[in-house]
């Protein structure tokens, strides 16, 4: 049995079909049914109903399909411990994380990183934290930054994410140093999407305060927020790594009864994975290089201090 048409019926899966499988394997679509058919052909089962032009999994390709996923599963943690084994100075490292923090964080320590180890090339892959926890399930990121939390994902904390509303210069919040949950009650307000941790953390400070926010616009990126709150359309709510590219706003990070909102980010794995040596240092490093510096820095100093999680190693 080839492992690359496994691979391929997984992939199909996942997609959803032939032609969008193909398309993330970098094949042609004849060549993926081709592997299909191929599979099926060593099985000596149909994995597929062919529907037109859609694909629906047989009753034998549901029952198989978990056993596929452990197969590959073990293939690839097989080639990780191999490259664990040869020392960790080349290979392909994958990183998830979300947006801002590519872009305020990941980006010049990677830079950093690939001039101390030219033969480890960086792989990035754009999600949230719900999203990159299933990525690094399925192996698909070796590390990630997302929120710590308990649960099957380990590694060290970063620094704290604070809930940062973002105002017009000539907002009538904009000289204080922090904003209480309550003052922002008859404010329109510029959210993430519900897919961001987040909007859940801002939204579990209103309920706890007893308000709905007013919401007038909603965005999967912060920086188009933060371009409506500049306008004066409204309060703009970002998390504190998100580093604006204008300096005509306000950040003000939001309090609850004089408590932070927020939580602390972290660099984790799935430790059910073999991690690869170069994967483990570059989770080291990034820690300590915030350490000494992080995007939020300012945010922080302003707000209460954000309480380690007590599972935090």
């Amino acid at each position: 049995m080839d492992l690359r048409h496994l691979r391929t019926f997984v992939t199909v899966v996942d997609a959803g079909g032939i032609a969008k499988a193909a398309g993330r394997l970098h094949l042609t679509q004849p060549a993926a049914s081709r592997q299909i058919m191929a599979l099926e052909e060593d099985l000596g089962v149909a994995l597929f109903d062919r529907i037109g032009r859609r694909v629906q999994l047989t009753p034998h390709g549901e029952e198989l399909l978990q056993r596929s996923r452990r197969i590959l599963d073990e293939a690839e943690s097989l080639a990780e411990r191999a490259r664990v084994l040869k020392g960790g100075r080349d290979g392909t490292l994958r990183v998830g994380a979300p947006t801002q923090t590519i872009e305020a964080v990941l980006a010049p320590f990677a830079a950093r990183f690939r001039q101390r180890y030219p033969g480890i090339e960086v792989h990035f892959r754009e999600a949230t934290a719900d999203r990159l926890r299933r990525h690094m399930d399925r192996g698909e990121v070796h590390i990630g930054v997302l929120p710590a939390s308990p649960g099957p994902v380990e590694g060290p904390l970063l620094y704290p994410v604070h809930v940062t509303a973002v105002l017009a210069l000539s907002h009538r919040l904009a000289r204080r140093r922090v904003v209480e949950v309550t003052e922002l009650s008859d404010e329109p307000m510029l959210l993430l999407g519900h897919q961001f941790g987040l909007r859940s953390w801002f939204e579990a400070a209103c309920e706890a305060a007893h308000l709905r926010p007013r919401v007038v616009a909603e965005s999967a990126a912060p920086h188009t927020l933060v371009a409506l709150a500049r306008e004066g359309f409204g309060v703009a709510i970002v998390p504190s790594d998100m580093q604006p590219h204008h300096g005509d706003v306000r950040l003000l990070p939001v309090v609850h009864r004089g408590e932070p909102v927020g939580r602390w980010s972290g660099v984790g794995w799935n430790p059910r994975r073999a991690l690869p040596a170069y994967a483990e240092r570059f989770a080291t490093e990034l820690a300590a290089a915030v350490k000494r510096s992080h995007p939020g820095r300012a945010i922080a100093r302003r707000s209460p201090p954000m309480p380690r999680p007590e599972h935090a190693r």
